[in-house]
């Protein structure tokens, strides 16, 4: 019998979750997300010295967030010479509230590609989900920029991303569930809150179920899982994206594995279409204390690692 992994792949495109580019030839896969926590994590390795040294020459004088966005662009082309398809580079979080900041570094690292030779057709601008970094996408994507739609903890986040045009979603599944656990306490019961019903994978086969019923084209792709099981049950989902030690462990089990979610089985589901602008998209998420904990949650811890980042860069 195959691998789990060698099965999802039969179902599902997976992506690998690291910035660390040498670990990914193992898994073969078709496009690679990093974000500021696991660049910052890369950066700090031996392996990666020269690679940082050559950035910080390339960019003497230039400003602190110049020299990150050029660190990004290096690991993203390093990464692309790995994966035949595309790599995700994160906008700076401490813009997430600034439309136009973030257009316009999205721009930036765009322009910063191509003068490498890179298309665009193979970077996706990661952005946070607030309003903000929604309206960002709707006008990165009228020009031709591909978006991954990041921190994205709801439903209504993902009829937002789906209205904007983005070309994916990257609903968070691991931290959905941190957070129920953290609530529940004593009362959770993995044989009750775990597998197919963990609550992270169950808001996103909600999401999946939404965009296959309308026929929305944005992609989802499931992230931050905690465990296979979450990632078994989420075969079918449009991509995965699964850091080396998870991918690792699936590439070293036998299981038998089934499609979970299918297009048509959601095709034939009775679901009704939401509205989501500006005063419903704040409403709800104001009225869901997890995703309001979380969504600003993720943006403080991203927004700490750029500024442990930069200190990296300084030394």
């Amino acid at each position: 019998m195959s691998t789990l992994l060698e099965q999802l792949k039969q179902y599902t495109k997976v992506v690998v979750d690291t910035g660390d580019f040498k670990r990914m030839k193992a898994f073969l896969p078709q496009d690679a997300t990093t974000n500021p926590s696991l660049i910052l994590k890369a950066a700090q390795l031996p392996n990666y010295q020269n690679l940082i040294q050559k950035v910080k020459s390339d960019t003497t004088g230039q400003p602190v967030d110049q020299v990150i966005d050029a660190l990004l662009v290096a690991f993203g082309i390093e990464i692309l010479k790995i994966v035949p398809g595309r790599v995700s580079t994160e906008v700076d979080a401490r813009l997430s509230f600034d439309t136009e900041a973030t257009v316009k570094k999205a721009r930036e690292i765009i322009a910063a590609y191509e003068s490498k030779g890179i298309s665009k057709n193979r970077i996706l601008i990661k952005i946070a989900s607030t309003w903000e970094g929604i309206q960002a996408a709707k006008i990165l994507q009228s020009e031709g920029i591909s978006c991954n739609m990041t921190l994205l903890f709801s439903l209504i986040q993902a009829v937002a991303c789906a209205n904007a045009k983005a070309q994916l979603i990257s609903p968070f599944v691991g931290r959905i569930t941190d957070w129920h656990k953290k609530s529940l306490g004593s009362e959770w019961r993995d044989e009750i809150h775990g597998g197919a019903n963990d609550p992270g994978v169950t808001s996103v086969k909600k999401i999946y179920h939404y965009y296959k019923k309308f026929g929305i084209h944005t992609e989802v792709m499931g992230a931050s899982f905690r465990n296979i099981g979450q990632i078994t049950n989420l075969a079918g989902c449009d991509l995965l994206t699964i850091s080396p030690e998870l991918l690792a462990e699936l590439q070293s089990k036998n299981d038998s594995l089934q499609a979970a979610l299918r297009v048509d089985l959601s095709q034939s589901m009775s679901i009704d279409e939401i509205h989501a602008d500006e005063k419903s998209f704040r409403y709800q998420l104001n009225q869901d204390a997890m995703v309001t904990e979380k969504l600003s949650e993720g943006i403080r811890l991203f927004c700490t690692d750029i500024e442990k980042l930069e200190k990296v860069l300084q030394a």
